[in-house]
């Protein structure tokens, strides 16, 4: 199945047909008055409105923001179209396709393996076409980075990745169906951190299984890049409010804010979080909606230390770790059995 993006196509006003009438040659006067209206005709058709742009043409920022400026009327506040990347404008999509765009739009970097597995069935070939297309289009980046190796000595594995673009973003904004609140990214960041940042993915995909078994609908994913926006934001709030307070006690009261756990001094924030909807109760009047809950995920490697891995599963987080460095965290804390069989395997 191919998901269209419509073309949007300009449509020029016909001119109206006229009957040139004789007239008399314009006196001094007449002629500089007419002069006048034509410049300030023209002055007006450079102020070009939204609803008259030539869409054929991708707006400029500057153009964008003067038109944000400009259209603050009570009257002007009609929901706009978001812009389509000219190179994808006509542009249909597969199933898969779409789906790529999706994934890595909501968990910023994937490798192909993942890809390959998870969407096409272990098709090498058929996702190694799909992203070729995608990267024609300037919608994806498919890179080969070194593995993170924590110190462990060896060959350096490489692993290949898919970012999107900014345009590829758009796109998937516009295809994805996904709810309007679902953050998308494009770009890698850290790239040092990238195999930890691609194996969320994995860890989601598990979590959001157990998620559906039990009824929970709606699914949301938030990283902690999002997370950590809004829980600096808050406490930078709460601080301007009262400058007086403590910072200890504007954390604490920003993570219960937020349902998260505040742990020696510090607010503990998961790799990613999973927000989704419950099923309504028998006895829940049906105007009140779904019950809304959330899980969050942590993501150890083998770079992770005793005390930190304590403090992430302490916080009650669910702890994912491939086998390698599950392998690994045993032998750091050999000691507490407990701690071990809360770590689930990727």
């Amino acid at each position: 199945m191919r998901h269209h993006i419509p073309r949007d196509i300009s449509r020029p006003r016909m001119p109206e047909a006229s009957h040139a009438t004789p007239q008399l040659a314009p006196s001094p006067v007449d002629q500089r008055h007419d002069d006048l209206a034509a410049r300030a005709e023209n002055r007006r058709a450079l102020q070009v409105s939204p609803a008259s742009r030539d869409r054929s043409r991708p707006e400029h920022p500057r153009e964008a923001r003067q038109r944000n400026v400009n259209c603050n009327h009570p009257m002007d506040q009609r929901p706009r179209r978001q812009a389509i990347a000219p190179q994808a404008i006509g542009l249909s999509l597969r199933e898969e396709e779409r789906k790529v765009l999706t994934e890595v739009g909501r968990f910023r970097v994937i490798t192909t393996r993942d890809l390959a597995e998870t969407i096409y069935g272990n098709r090498q070939s058929r996702m190694e076409r799909d992203l070729a297309f995608l990267r024609g289009k300037g919608l994806v980046q498919v890179d080969s980075v070194n593995a993170r190796r924590d110190g462990r000595g060896g060959r350096i594995e490489r692993i290949e990745v898919v970012t999107l673009t900014k345009d590829g973003r758009a796109v998937a904004r516009q295809t994805s169906g996904l709810r309007q609140d679902q953050k998308l990214y494009a770009g890698m960041v850290k790239p040092r951190e990238v195999e930890h940042d691609a194996q969320i993915y994995r860890a989601c995909l598990k979590e959001a299984e157990r998620i559906e078994r039990k009824g929970g609908t709606n699914l949301r994913v938030r990283l902690d890049f999002e997370l950590k926006s809004q829980i600096q934001k808050a406490i930078y709030a709460n601080r301007k409010a009262n400058p007086e307070r403590g910072m200890d006690e504007i954390k604490q009261q920003v993570a219960r804010q937020f349902d998260l756990p505040f742990v020696d001094g510090g607010i503990q924030i998961p790799d990613a979080r999973i927000e989704y909807d419950l099923p309504r109760k028998d006895d829940q009047e049906i105007d009140q909606g779904p019950r809304t809950s959330h899980e969050d995920i942590e993501v150890l490697t083998a770079a992770y230390r005793p005390g930190h891995l304590r403090k992430k599963a302490q916080a009650g987080f669910h702890v994912y770790a491939s086998p390698s460095d599950r392998a690994t965290l045993t032998a750091k804390i050999e000691g507490d059995h407990r701690l071990m069989e809360r770590i689930l395997e990727l």
